[in-house]
């Protein structure tokens, strides 16, 4: 298996990668997690889309976003990996790549997350540390994190 990642601004994005975007966050967001929600919230334009590839199929995104447009500190959203590709440690991947692309992008300090609870730990090993009260986002309990 080969892993490769991009990261591109919304205006970089070429039509296939923003559809293949798009669709792979419908497909687990809404389809999966029989949530409907509003995906496009106007902040894909103000940020990054960090594009992680398994030999040459897009596996996960996620979409780092500067400080101000969600929150005080940058912040990483949108994170999803295929169904098709759970199970090969891409969720660790594609999260060092997305703190890397963090700074890389908007310089090193605090990264904000809203965490599914249900993963809290997962982005504790990756240093986040939970932030106040377990709350209610689209029927999904979620948490707040920082990576100070």
């Amino acid at each position: 298996m080969t892993f490769s990642h991009s990261i591109k601004s919304f205006d970089e994005l070429t039509n296939h990668e923003l559809y293949n975007m798009l669709r792979l966050r419908s497909d687990v967001f809404v389809v999966e997690q029989n949530c409907p929600y509003l995906d496009l919230d106007n902040k894909d334009q103000k940020g990054f889309h960090l594009l992680y590839y398994v030999d040459n199929e897009l596996a996960g995104v996620t979409r780092l976003l500067p400080k101000g447009v969600s929150y005080d500190e940058v912040s990483i959203g949108r994170v999803v990996i295929a169904r098709s590709h759970r199970g090969l440690g891409l969720g660790v991947k594609l999260m060092e790549a997305s703190i890397a692309g963090c700074e890389e992008k908007f310089g090193k300090g605090p990264i904000r997350i809203s965490a599914q609870y249900h993963l809290s730990k997962f982005y504790q090993s990756l240093g986040f540390v939970e932030q106040g009260e377990v709350y209610d986002e689209d029927g999904i309990p979620h948490i707040g994190m920082l990576r100070a």
